[in-house]
């Protein structure tokens, strides 16, 4: 089952313009991760696999890919809603340019950047359900790749308790401005509005400083020559209530956080004040 979803485009095309001298997105996630059952999503060259422990409660997700920079969503279907009726959705095109509008069919309850050569591990807590998995590449649409079930388990599996937790409402974030590199954190959405965490490393307190100026005036162009690296995707957009956690692998430094998500009027959640200067310590 193949179709386009044009649903995540306006966040990937505006981060992506935004960043285009610092190189590819990558995922902060270690291999390091609990003990947890695992759940594996194996994107290929024209299909994906899931597999693993497909019940409810914590779960560690694997994504791999054999393609560049690939996208990898879970999206939850509401009980009563078809997976055919997800797809009708998405054939909308007059109603997908705003993933709020998907609140109807279901909810994005996991994204993460899956690359070649390296596993990308989160861990989520899914509930019993139907699932559809989304990709994405680049500027491409993402498109619904396959669907797949998870069953009730008996005794569900509680998540770990994370040593942070980042949380994103509107319009802002919340949480420690200093994270450690290996502890483990959770990036939870506690708005009304779908929001992504993405953060970018800068030269110095004071340069961070100076992107978030150019962020809330919508001067995204001008940050390219201030990012010093490829930039960091915490968690891609994700619906109210909805949460991941990783352990965080990024080099340590100066960061800019930003949810590049749009308003329904067209304004990036960056020019309301969606951005904010924190450190990542050793």
């Amino acid at each position: 089952m193949t179709l386009r979803w044009n649903l995540l485009a306006p966040k990937r095309r505006a981060a992506l313009m935004a960043l285009a001298a610092a190189g590819a997105l990558f995922a902060l996630a270690g291999s390091a991760q609990a003990a947890l059952p695992t759940v594996t999503v194996s994107v290929g060259a024209s299909s994906v696999a899931v597999g693993g422990a497909l019940q409810s409660g914590a779960v560690n997700v694997v994504s791999t890919s054999t393609k560049k920079e690939t996208e990898v969503i879970l999206f939850a279907v509401k009980p009563g809603v078809s997976v055919a009726e997800v797809e009708a959705f998405a054939a909308d095109k007059s109603r997908v340019k705003d993933p709020n509008n998907a609140d109807k069919y279901g909810s994005i309850a996991f994204d993460v950047e899956a690359n070649p050569g390296v596993a990308t591990e989160a861990q989520t807590d899914l509930q019993a359900g139907q699932y559809v998995v989304l990709t994405g590449e680049g500027e491409k649409p993402v498109v619904i790749r396959t669907s797949f079930t998870v069953a009730p388990a008996a005794s569900p599996v509680a998540m770990p308790t994370p040593e942070a937790t980042v949380r994103s409402v509107e319009f802002g974030f919340r949480g420690p401005t200093t994270l450690r590199d290996g502890e483990l954190v959770r990036f939870e959405n506690e708005g009304f509005l779908v929001h992504m965490d993405i953060a970018f490393p800068v030269k110095s307190k004071a340069v961070a400083q100076q992107v978030v100026k150019l962020l809330l005036a919508g001067k995204e162009k001008g940050i390219e020559k201030l990012v010093v690296g490829p930039p960091a995707a915490f968690a891609g957009p994700l619906s109210s209530g909805a949460f991941q956690q990783e352990i965080v692998t990024a080099k340590p430094g100066w960061y800019v956080q930003a949810c590049f998500m749009d308003t329904q009027d067209g304004r990036q959640h960056t020019m309301l004040g969606m951005e904010r200067v924190f450190k990542i310590v050793k």
